[in-house]
Formats: structure tokens, C-alpha cells, sequence
């Protein structure tokens, strides 16, 4: 709580700078609201995936304070000092590893017995591909301290076809070479459930009914006729009790008679009565039964005809006793036993009623479960276990890593830095003469977008391909100006490893993007703006020509109207008269003006003219913040983390000749003879205007028109 912590005031917000390892170690006293990042996601990021899992203790898929201040604390109690952190090396000293703990000098140990098989004996470093070759080495092994087993070919028939079907009954979970394998918890739960599905079978077998051998399937059709024979009995016995609801009790005609495409149905058949309605009637099981249970009632007469009084009826007496005779066997069947849960990654894919019963006695002749045993206690003992290995794994990777996730998470460093990128820059897309540095990776377009307008960027979202894969990103363009900018434009995007892929705009939200932009706005709408009305009056001009031509050419009619034309001609000359009137008066009070005062006018029309545009833009350029951007992408931040001015003109660089380059501006394509004609007018024009301002010709000019 006494730590003396150093902030730097940068994009708006004041944000700890890690400048030693006491800094990092009293993390943990830091206010939580003097975080930049509360947590981010641990995809889409810029950063080593295996270290975003391992920090993801609890594989939720987001990173936490509580999550790295554990990683810091583990950390710190491995490596005598956390200085080195801040070097971010490849290379982990073995001197740097602390040995003062039972621990640390078991994860020395391992260090050294991993560089000895890699043939590095003697060697004072470790890195990250070193450990690698070492678990992929070690996943090969059958005892590699993992105590999974996957069906090796190392292992015996018995056994291999033991933690196969143990698989495909219980699950698996993935070894240390990724292959689906059994643990001790998966081998046991398989035993028992062999033996008590054993036991039960067993018990199936050992209950004795008048059905002998066909018990079992006269049970499963008794079982699913019960239903439809109760029925059957009921509605008889209702019929004999009331006589007059006999026709009420029988199939209706219009559940018969098909309606539609004229097909009777399954659906429809099954819901009917069994067979016709008669009062104190047995049922008949060769004439008269439903078609849809007509086969069923046909098996179940052939296993029953020993019972049968009559061998083609059933009574209500002969069902009961049927069903009595059942009672042992049906609650022996329904005393199945409930299978044991465990965790595992990789679901069943068949239950045990599937396996053979020569197969499950087998299985549990050969005392599999003590031999598995043994392979687990013998996996336990090796020197170097699996797990010593992944320890060692971890740090390496937060040696290398952890610092820069401080430095992208506690503060935002590396995004404010001019020569770093941020976890979540992605990429650079290049597109319209300029490369956009700020690219960040999006799962869903529509959602992403609702919550990023409030940036206040301005955003492409493109979707991105390359061969046969496909991914969306938002890039944010923060200098220039948009006016080419639009969906359907393609870019290419270049993602941090180098490789290019095709871009094209999807969606785009519009947003001053600078100063520039602001101040030509203006005058771009109003050109547009004329340039749509003159296009428009042209259009309906050549319009109304060809619909008077058409008149006249069908009609016949070409005279020329006399008083039309003075009329039109005398409008003419009046609106020609009142422009002139307007530019006499607008000359008049220009050149009534001092030389010097030409240049104030010009300075205050601009102001009037884009003032208004260039303030709105400024004012909406000091919104802009990063926060909305990473909070769509799923990020947690605190603040109001800026992007200003400078620094858009860093996050999006326009296109620029190099330094030492030469510049030929001689355009060949370009036509110089009307340049040097129009110039040529120009010159003489202001000539003539200033001689005759000067010499008080031009006032005497215009007066007649003010």
C-alpha cells in the first residue's frame, strides 16, 4: 500500500507506467478503476495463443484481473527476480530460475533434462521451441506422466479393446499428444458399469415366467400394446354398461374418410380404436384390428397361443393374466441400473445395452481394472512427468509474454507507442491511397456496429478472403477525407504474419475524419449540389423538347406563335436584367474596396463558408475514443481513452513520396495547350479589370445598372 506508482497523463487519460519489478509485483494494490482494460477476450487478439490459455485458468474464454494477478504471483515465486520480464526474451536463463523451494529445483531439473534429450546438455538457456520438441517428444512415449492411455499399439490386444469400448461407452479425454484416451476415473466408471449391467442381466435371466424363452419379446410388445388393448377393453366394457354410447365409442366416419390429397395417414390410423366396439366382446386378433397395429397384434397371437382359449381372441381375463404372469420380469427390466457420470472431452458414441455379452464377460474376466492400475502407478513414477514439463512450458511462455499483456491491459503502452502495435491491431488494411493501422477483429457485423458508432470513427468493415478462408474486420480510417470511401470498394488487408488478404467494404459508418475534410465539405455540397440541379434541369428539358417534338411531329401543329416568343423573350431579358443588376451592385461594393481589404473579404467568406463545417468537425474529432471499438469486439475498459489528432494522423498514414525521390511534372496525358490558353485569358482579363478600376472607367460602367 506505500508503493510510490508513476502515471503518465497520454490519450486523455492517466494511465501506471511498469518501470520495474516492484511495479509489476504490487500490481495486486493497484485500483482496479486505474486499470485501463477490467478484462478482453482471448481470441482475436494479436498474441501467443498457448500463453491466453494457460493465463485462462477457469476456460471461459476471457481473460481478468484475478487472472493475471495469479499469473504474476506464480511467476514471481519461479524466477529470482521479475526484472527480467521487461526484456521479453525467447531465452530463459536457467541461473534466473529459483531453486530455493523443493519445487524450483524439480523445475530446474527438468529444464536441464529436457535440453539433455534435445542433445543441448551443458546448455544455459531455454526457449519456448525447446519445450515444445520436448512435450511432442514426450507425448510419444506411452508413460509420459500424463496417466491417460490412448489405444496404443504399445499395449495388448485385451487391453487396447478394453480402453476402446471403455471410450465408445463412457468418453475420453484428450492425452498430452491430443489423442482420445482413458484416465483412471474414466477405467473404474467402466468397470462398474460392466459389472453392475452384468448383474442386472443376470438377474433378467435368472426370473423364471410361463413364457419361457419368448419372454422378452412378448414383454416388449406387451409393453407397447398395453396402451391400445386397455383402451380396447374399456371402450367395451363402457359399452356394455351404456349401450346407447356403443356408436359414440366407434371410429367416427370423418376420421375415416380421407379429405385433402386423399391419403389416409399413420398419425391419423394410430389414434383409432383397436378394432370395432361391441359390448362384453373379446378381442378378435385376426379380423377386425386396426391396420396400423395389425402386425404387432399378429406377433404377439403367434408368442401367446399356448394361453389362448380360443386361439384367435384375447379376453379381458386371458390380458390380465398375461400381464400378471409379466409382473416379475417387467419389474426386474425396470430395475435398470443408471450409468455412472464422469468429466470427459469426447462424448460417447454407443451405450453398453450395444456391446455383445460375450464381450462384457470378457472384459471382466481378465481383471482389467487392477492391470490399468498398475499402468497409471507406473506413469506416476517416471523422473520427468508430463506435468513438470507443462510447468515449465508456462514459464517460458510468461517470461516471454506477460509483460507485453501488462503492457496491453494494465495500461495501453504499445498502442500509444509509434513504433508498437497493440494485442488487438490485428493488421493494416491499404485501400484509397492510405494504410489503417487500427484493424480489430469481428465475429458479427450488425452487433458490432451498434456499439462502436458511439466512437465516433470513422469505420469499414470489410470481409476479408484468402484461398478458402474467410474473416471479417473493422478498420478505422482516421485521416484523409471519405469522399471515395463506400461499400463495395476493395483494399487489401495484411494480417501480422505477413499474409495478404482481398477486402472489400460491407458496411461502412460515416464520421468526420479530419480538419481537411471539414474545411473542402462546404464547397463539395454545394458542387454537388449544382452539379445535381444542372443535370436535373437538363434532363427535364431534353425531356420536355422530345415530348413537344412528338407533339408537334403527331399533331401537326408548327406554327410559330408570335406573342409566345415576345413574352418568353421579355422574361428573359428581365432575369438577365436582375443578374445584372445583382453582379453591377456585388462589383460596385468590391471594387469600392482598398487593395488592402480584398484579402480580409476572402478570409471572412471562407470563415462563413466552412467555419461552421470545420467546428462541428472539431468538436466531433475530440470524441473520438477507443473504448466503444474494443468494448464491441469484447473487451471491459475504463475511461475515456482518446485517439487524437496526432495521433489518428499515426493510426492511418496517407500515401507519401519517398524523401530522395525526383518528381517529373510533366504529365503526358495531360492536355497543356488548353492549360496555356485558359492561363493566357485569365492574365488578360485581370489586366483589363485593373486598368479599368484604376482608371474610374469600371465604376462609370456599372453605374447605370445599381
Amino acid at each position: 500500500m506505500n508503493h510510490t506508482w508513476t502515471f503518465q497523463r497520454i490519450g486523455g487519460l492517466d494511465q501506471v507506467v511498469l518501470a520495474n519489478a516492484d511495479d509489476i509485483l504490487n500490481l495486486s494494490n493497484l485500483d482496479p478503476k486505474l486499470w485501463v482494460a477490467l478484462s478482453c477476450p482471448t481470441t482475436g487478439l494479436e498474441f501467443d495463443e498457448r500463453t491466453l490459455m494457460l493465463l485462462d485458468t477457469d476456460h471461459d474464454g476471457r481473460i481478468r484481473i484475478p487472472d493475471i494477478i495469479e499469473a504474476i504471483n506464480w511467476i514471481s515465486h519461479q524466477l529470482t527476480s521479475l526484472d527480467m520480464l521487461f526484456s521479453a526474451s525467447d531465452r530463459l536463463p536457467l541461473s534466473q530460475i529459483n531453486t530455493s523451494s523443493a519445487e524450483g529445483t524439480k523445475r530446474l531439473a527438468t529444464a536441464e533434462y529436457v535440453l539433455a534429450s534435445l542433445g543441448k546438455a551443458g546448455s544455459h538457456d531455454l526457449t519456448q521451441s525447446d519445450v515444445q520438441q520436448a512435450v511432442t517428444i514426450n507425448a510419444q512415449k506411452l508413460y509420459n506422466g500424463d496417466a491417460i492411455f490412448p489405444p496404443s499399439d504399445q499395449l495388448d490386444q485385451i487391453m487396447q479393446t478394453f480402453i476402446q469400448t471403455a471410450i465408445k461407452i463412457v468418453g475420453a479425454i484428450k492425452d498430452i499428444s491430443g489423442q482420445d484416451g482413458i484416465n483412471q476415473a474414466i477405467a473404474s466408471a467402466f468397470i462398474h458399469d460392466l459389472q453392475t449391467w452384468h448383474t442386472w442381466q443376470q438377474a433378467i435371466w435368472q426370473t423364471k415366467t410361463i413364457f419361457g424363452e419368448n419372454v422378452a419379446k412378448i414383454g416388449k410388445l406387451v409393453h407397447l400394446l398395453k396402451p391400445k388393448i386397455d383402451d380396447y377393453f374399456l371402450r367395451v366394457n363402457l359399452a356394455q354398461y351404456a349401450p346407447q354410447a356403443e356408436i359414440a365409442l366407434n371410429v367416427n366416419e370423418k376420421y375415416i374418410v380421407s379429405q385433402g390429397n386423399g391419403l389416409l395417414s399413420d398419425e391419423a390410423l394410430e389414434q383409432l380404436p383397436l378394432s370395432k366396439i361391441e359390448p362384453g366382446k373379446a378381442l378378435n386378433l385376426v379380423n377386425g384390428i386396426n391396420p396400423f397395429w395389425q402386425d404387432k397384434i399378429a406377433q404377439l397371437r403367434e408368442l401367446i397361443l399356448p394361453i389362448l382359449a380360443n386361439r384367435d381372441e384375447l379376453s379381458q381375463h386371458e390380458w390380465q393374466e398375461i400381464q400378471r404372469h409379466l409382473a416379475p420380469y417387467v419389474n426386474v427390466v425396470n430395475a435398470k441400473p443408471n450409468m455412472t457420470t464422469v468429466t470427459v472431452t469426447t462424448k460417447p458414441t454407443a451405450t453398453i445395452d450395444e456391446l455383445p455379452n460375450d464381450l462384457i464377460t470378457q472384459l471382466l474376466d481378465e481383471n482389467l481394472i487392477d492391470q490399468f492400475n498398475q499402468m497409471v502407478a507406473k506413469d506416476n513414477q517416471i523422473p520427468i512427468a508430463t506435468t513438470d514439463v507443462l510447468a515449465l512450458e508456462k514459464l517460458v511462455l510468461f517470461h516471454k509474454y506477460l509483460y507485453r499483456l501488462l503492457v496491453n491491459f494494465v495500461s495501453f503502452a504499445d498502442f500509444f507507442s509509434s513504433d508498437r502495435s497493440a494485442i488487438f491491431q490485428t493488421g493494416k488494411l491499404y485501400i484509397d491511397s492510405r494504410c489503417a493501422t487500427l484493424c480489430v477483429t469481428v465475429k458479427d457485423i450488425a452487433k458490432h456496429s451498434v456499439l462502436a458508432n458511439y466512437s465516433e470513427l470513422c469505420l469499414l468493415y470489410c470481409e476479408c478472403t484468402r484461398h478458402d478462408q474467410k474473416q471479417l474486420i473493422a478498420a478505422a480510417i482516421t485521416a484523409g477525407n471519405g469522399e471515395l470511401l463506400m461499400e463495395g470498394r476493395n483494399g487489401v488487408f495484411i494480417d501480422s504474419e505477413g499474409n495478404d488478404w482481398d477486402a472489400t467494404v460491407v458496411k461502412m459508418i460515416s464520421k468526420p475524419i479530419s480538419i481537411s475534410e471539414a474545411v473542402w465539405a462546404p464547397y463539395q455540397r454545394i458542387g454537388r449540389l449544382i452539379t445535381a440541379q444542372i443535370t436535373k434541369w437538363a434532363n427535364n428539358k431534353d425531356a420536355s423538347i422530345d415530348s413537344a417534338s412528338s407533339k408537334a411531329i403527331t399533331t401537326g401543329d408548327n406554327k410559330f406563335d408570335i406573342g409566345k416568343s415576345v413574352g418568353i423573350f421579355a422574361a428573359i431579358g428581365l432575369a438577365i436584367g436582375a443578374i445584372g443588376t445583382a453582379f453591377a451592385t456585388l462589383c460596385q461594393a468590391l471594387f469600392g474596396l482598398k487593395w488592402w481589404q480584398f484579402p480580409l473579404v476572402i478570409v471572412a467568406l471562407f470563415l462563413i463558408i466552412s467555419g461552421p463545417s470545420v467546428i462541428l468537425a472539431w468538436l466531433k474529432l475530440r470524441r473520438r475514443t477507443l473504448g466503444p471499438l474494443l468494448e464491441a469486439s469484447g473487451w471491459a475498459t475504463n475511461g475515456h481513452i482518446k485517439i487524437s489528432l496526432l495521433l489518428g494522423k499515426l493510426l492511418t498514414s496517407k500515401a507519401e513520396l519517398p524523401r530522395n525521390a525526383k518528381r517529373n511534372l510533366v504529365d503526358p496525358m495531360h492536355n497543356s495547350s488548353n492549360k496555356i490558353v485558359i492561363s493566357f485569358l485569365l492574365i488578360i482579363i485581370i489586366a483589363i479589370t485593373s486598368w479599368l478600376w484604376f482608371s474610374g472607367h469600371l465604376m462609370e460602367w456599372l453605374t447605370p445598372f445599381s
